[in-house]
């Protein structure tokens, strides 16, 4: 884990001293403090929509919450247990890389403006606030999940890490692979939680763009936090040969009203082999009663339409999911591996500033990368830093970019770009953040 603790970080003087000339108060909220804590949270659900929050549930999410900075926006002189009108927290975590090393990002999650404030800056006061924040840090890599894609780019934000939503109609699609060896076994709501966390731990490191995840969403996702459909979490796991933890899926199953035939929604299938995983698959297409799976967030190259009978019977929906922002070029890119020679230099724009400029990157054999600046240099391709940021983790093509006139270079630029920033497997990111 990361040695940095964002809960060091003082609230950002910039974004206070704007958001104090409208007449609204930027500061840290204080989770020691229960009123405080409350709010907070009570404002969170509110600007996600959600239902008004249980004490039960208050108490669950502090535990997740406590561990990170949380930024709040309110009226100037309103008390500490005032809801606050806009929301934001952050924490320090590993992101995986391409070639399997890690790099400390600055997540960035449950950013809310309420609707009574809206076009008053606040949101650009929290997300910037957020960046000056994480590079005084000197955090190289800023990321989020998002429920609204048009926001972000703006503040150098891309598009990184693509994954695929399967819907599986089973009776068409049928079982066409292997029966592994090994054995699944169902378990209860406290070892599924255990079980997700350690699995999803040794795995992640094997696919770039995943990061930790952590108690409160495994709890979550066994049903064990006081949810509204906690009682409908379900969970298996897959013990190989040897009797070793390999995998584990966490999952519901909802009746189509009055057949008495369902759909199986996977939470998470998480497996840190083949095998595993094609026998979770195969235990959730194969369920007696279920006409209909549905698994979000898998990633691109998932080998499920390869194991079913009838790959039609498998609908793939590609969406955006993780969102990437670099701030150091340097740091950022000679962290990562990449997949063939490369000897360019790239000129950055940066509305903000902190990756803006020339830079030459050569990139070795071993595909380990150096980064200089390169002032004056002949540029060999110009992009945005949110399109070099969608690149990073090697998911998202440089040739799709420059067709939609994200990148200016060459076509013999492009493809040396491609092959070197391609990742092998495809970047993942199977929580939301």
């Amino acid at each position: 884990m990361s040695s940095i603790d964002a809960r060091d970080v003082p609230a950002d003087t910039t974004s206070a001293e704007r958001l104090a000339a409208t007449g609204l108060e930027y500061r840290v909220v204080d989770f020691a403090d229960d009123a405080s804590s409350a709010g907070f949270q009570r404002a969170v659900d509110r600007g996600f929509l959600g239902a008004e929050p249980t004490g039960d549930m208050i108490t669950q999410v502090a535990k997740t919450f406590g561990a990170r900075r949380n930024i709040g926006v309110f009226e100037k002189k309103a008390p500490d247990t005032t809801l606050p009108i806009a929301t934001i927290n952050s924490w320090v975590t590993p992101l995986t890389l391409p070639g399997g090393g890690e790099i400390d990002m600055w997540a960035i999650s449950v950013v809310t403006v309420a609707a009574t404030h809206r076009r008053r800056g606040i949101a650009r006061a929290l997300l910037e606030g957020e960046l000056r924040a994480a590079a005084s840090a000197g955090v190289p890599v800023a990321g989020l999940t998002v429920s609204e894609a048009t926001i972000y780019g703006r503040y150098g934000f891309g598009s990184a890490i693509p994954v695929a939503r399967l819907t599986v109609d089973t009776r068409r699609a049928g079982w066409g692979g292997a029966n592994p060896p090994g054995r699944l076994e169902y378990v209860d709501r406290d070892a599924l939680a255990a079980d997700l966390g350690a699995v999803h731990e040794r795995a992640r490191s094997g696919v770039s763009g995943q990061i930790p995840g952590w108690r409160g969403r495994w709890e979550g996702y066994a049903g064990v936090a006081p949810t509204t459909d906690r009682d409908h979490a379900r969970g298996v796991r897959y013990l190989d040969e040897d009797g070793v933890l390999r995998g584990v899926l966490a999952y519901t199953v909802t009746e189509a009203s009055g057949t008495f035939r369902f759909r199986l929604d996977v939470r998470l299938l998480v497996a840190e082999t083949s095998d595993a995983r094609a026998a979770l698959w195969r235990f959730a297409l194969q369920h007696d009663l279920v006409d209909e799976v549905v698994a979000d967030l898998r990633p691109l190259d998932d080998p499920l339409p390869w194991l079913v009978a009838d790959p039609r019977g498998v609908k793939q929906e590609v969406h955006d999911h993780g969102w990437l922002r670099v701030l150091d070029v340097p740091a950022a890119l000679s962290a990562r591996r990449f997949s063939a020679p490369l000897d360019i230099v790239i000129g950055i724009d940066d509305p903000l500033g902190y990756t803006e400029g020339q830079w030459r990157l050569q990139v070795d054999q071993e595909g380990v990368a150096t980064v200089d600046r390169a002032e004056g240099a002949s540029v060999d391709a110009r992009l945005g830093v949110a399109a070099l940021s969608s690149l990073y983790a090697g998911g998202v093509r440089a040739s799709s970019l420059r067709g939609a006139g994200l990148i200016d270079a060459d076509a013999a630029t492009v493809e040396k770009l491609d092959r070197a920033f391609v990742a092998f497997p495809a970047p993942s990111l199977d929580i939301w953040y």
